[in-house]
């Protein structure tokens, strides 16, 4: 794939280069861009000249002294010209090998390119990196990188990602942190497997790469039904969930004294398997993993409370918050908080069973349209119902399944709308209607 144009923006610098839709960016300061980065990053210089070839066949050569803005004004197709690196691990809890068949080809493309980590947040194994990546990452300041490390036990980690590979990989965390690059870590925590003794080498190793190894996050090996063929992994319990939880706060005790962070952090499902409450706000110094689900219960209860307290308003009003099992509890509380203040609101919660991906998977994030409207069509969801924007496929309003929003509104008989994971958000859009 090309640095093709895919749109040019209004009085920008290119668009007065005469630069239009369809345009293929061959060079720039006499280098082929790998990817949008690549650009950027020389689209810095006091000189830029673009070699660009015409969509009629012609080359042009064109020069912008100064430019102001870093992309001249010039969206591209796609941020990655030559596609994303495709996975080459096999992972024993790959989630995506855990897709029943028949859903969009798309959904199954295992990426696993460090310049993702950067545009996007995904965390990458680095099982896949070569050392010219990692001189390109140091010299753009590609940071913060996020890393799925699982394990520093180079050999388990060879099983764990079924690549002979995966253990040698790890000395590119020690070449970002000798170029003082900003990482986050994310463990896969399997039980068994790498908890425990193997938890707490993890821990310990990874801290001594702080405070360039900014945080790292414990979450819980994700079990769906469609595990034919693939090893047999357990899932946490009640038990086992808050036993990780001794273990991680008692890291972060430690951790705080000697190198003043808590550092390890557990996601808020391990609470919720635990049956404990979320830490309070300080506790998780900043969010630092908030979009991995560290935090995210807390930050929006905290939010939620501040919303109620600045908006005196509510109309009359009966509507609905649709939400994974998980998440139930936390939502009736915060229903509950806004009812006692505004007794003409009604707010019903319904949580869903994920049929689709079996009930073992509790989270919003991965309910589908079809469980949704099986469950939910008898019931009286009032005037409108809202559910978490994490359902839906980025940038889309494209369900897992492939239904839209609009299907599930006709499924349902009401208006739906998806809402962004925040409180403030949360409470704009219970007190007040909205366009359809």
């Amino acid at each position: 794939m090309s640095a093709i144009v895919h749109a040019v923006f209004p009085d920008s610098e290119a668009s007065e280069a005469g630069i239009l839709p369809g345009d293929i960016i061959e060079k720039i300061n006499g280098h082929v861009p790998e990817d949008e980065l690549d650009f950027r990053f020389y689209a810095c210089d006091e000189v830029v000249t673009l070699t660009v070839l015409k969509q009629d066949g012609s080359r042009e050569i064109i020069e912008f002294e100064e430019p102001e803005n870093p992309d001249l004004g010039i969206q591209f197709a796609s941020a990655l010209f030559g596609g994303a690196k495709k996975c080459s691990n096999n992972c024993i809890f790959c989630f995506i090998d855990q897709l029943p068949p028949g859903m969009r080809e798309t959904l199954y493309f295992k990426d696993d390119d460090a310049r993702l980590s950067f545009l996007t947040g995904n965390y990458i194994t680095l099982t896949n990196v070569k050392d010219e990546e990692i001189d390109k990452v140091l010299r753009m300041r590609l940071e913060p990188i996020n890393i799925s490390v699982h394990t520093t036990d180079p050999d388990l980690r060879c099983r764990m990602l079924n690549n002979r590979h995966a253990g040698r990989a790890l000395r590119h965390i020690r070449r970002l942190y000798d170029g003082g690059l900003h990482m986050n870590g994310q463990i896969v925590l399997v039980p068994g497997v790498n908890d425990g003794a193997q938890l707490d080498k993890t821990i310990s190793d990874l801290s001594e790469f702080s405070p360039y190894m900014q945080s790292v996050s414990v979450v819980p090996v994700g079990l769906t039904r469609h595990r034919e063929g693939l090893p047999h992994l357990d899932a946490f319990t009640k038990e086992t969930a808050a036993e990780v939880l001794r273990q991680v706060t008692s890291w972060q005790e430690t951790l705080l004294k000697t190198i003043g962070t808590r550092f390890i952090y557990a996601s808020d499902e391990f609470y919720l398997l635990a049956e404990k409450p979320v830490p309070p706000e300080e506790n998780y110094e900043g969010y630092a993993q908030i979009e991995n689900g560290v935090g995210l219960l807390r930050s929006l209860e905290e939010e939620f409370v501040e919303a109620l307290a600045e908006n005196p308003e509510a109309k009359t009003r009966h509507v609905s918050i649709i939400t994974g099992c998980a998440a139930e509890p936390l939502m009736q509380k915060l229903a509950a908080l806004a009812m006692k203040r505004f007794p003409r609101l009604k707010i019903d919660v319904f949580a869903v069973k994920n049929r689709f991906f079996g009930e073992s998977i509790t989270v919003a994030g991965l309910l589908t349209g079809q469980d949704i409207a099986a469950q939910l069509a008898a019931r009286n969801l009032g005037q409108a119902a809202y559910f978490s924007e994490a359902m839906l496929r980025d940038g889309t309003d494209v369900f897992l399944d492939d239904m839209t929003v609009s299907q599930l509104s006709k499924a349902l008989g009401i208006p739906v709308f998806p809402v962004k994971c925040d409180g403030f958000a949360l409470w704009d859009a219970l007190r007040k209607e909205q366009e359809k």
